[in-house]
C-alpha cells in the first residue's frame, strides 16, 4: 500500500480536472492505496517570499498558511504525488504554483522528497496538444529537481465547460493510472 497525495489546481469545484482526480483515485483506492486528496485552488497558500527560513521553526515555512500546517506534513509522508489541474495559460494555476514554489523549503530545510513517483493530469480548453508543452516541461523539471520519479502523464485537449470531460475517455485512462500504482 502506498500513501497518495492528489493536489488539484483548480478553485472550480466539480469541474474537467476535480473529475480527473477523483477517476485516479478511485482506481487508486481499488489498488489498495491510501489517497489524501487536497484542493490548493481552495486552501490559501501564501506565495514564497525566499526568506531562507524554512524549518527554522520546525514547520516547512515560517509564515503561518494552509501550507505549513496542512499540506507540508502530507507531501512529507507521501510516497506518491499527483499533479490534477486544468492549464491557465499555459503553465500551473496560481494556486497551485504557490504549493508548487514551497516545495523550496523541503530543499532549505534540508527535508529530503527525493524518491516519491509523480503523476500528472491536465486538462485544457485548446484543441491541440502543444498547449502542454511549456507545462509539462516545467513538470519534467519539478520531478528532475526532487528527484521524483515520473510514471506518467495525461493531458485532454478540447475540454472547457464544467463536465466536458465526460464525453471523452480520460476519466477511464485517469482510473486506470490509478490502478497501475
Amino acid at each position: 500500500m502506498k500513501n497518495i497525495l492528489i493536489l488539484t489546481g483548480s478553485p472550480r469545484v466539480g469541474g474537467n480536472s476535480d473529475l480527473m482526480a477523483e477517476a485516479f483515485q478511485k482506481g487508486a483506492e481499488a489498488a489498495g492505496h491510501k489517497v489524501v486528496r487536497y484542493d490548493t485552488g481552495r486552501n490559501a497558500i501564501l506565495p514564497c517570499r525566499a526568506c531562507d527560513a524554512c524549518f527554522s521553526g520546525g514547520k516547512a515555512c515560517v509564515r503561518d498558511d494552509r501550507f505549513n500546517n496542512e499540506l507540508a506534513p502530507l507531501i512529507e509522508t507521501a510516497d506518491v504525488i499527483v499533479l490534477a489541474t486544468p492549464l491557465y495559460w499555459y503553465t500551473f494555476p496560481a494556486q497551485l504554483k504557490a504549493a508548487i514554489d514551497k516545495l523550496y523549503s523541503f530543499i532549505v530545510g534540508e527535508h529530503s522528497i527525493a524518491g516519491k513517483e509523480a503523476y500528472l493530469l491536465i486538462c485544457a480548453e485548446e484543441t491541440t496538444g502543444a498547449c502542454f508543452d511549456g507545462v509539462i516541461r516545467s513538470y519534467e523539471h519539478i520531478t528532475d529537481y526532487a528527484k521524483w520519479v515520473d510514471r506518467g502523464k495525461l493531458t485532454v485537449t478540447g475540454v472547457s465547460g464544467k463536465g466536458e470531460i465526460l464525453n471523452t475517455d480520460a476519466l477511464q485512462k485517469a482510473e486506470k493510472m490509478g490502478q497501475s500504482v
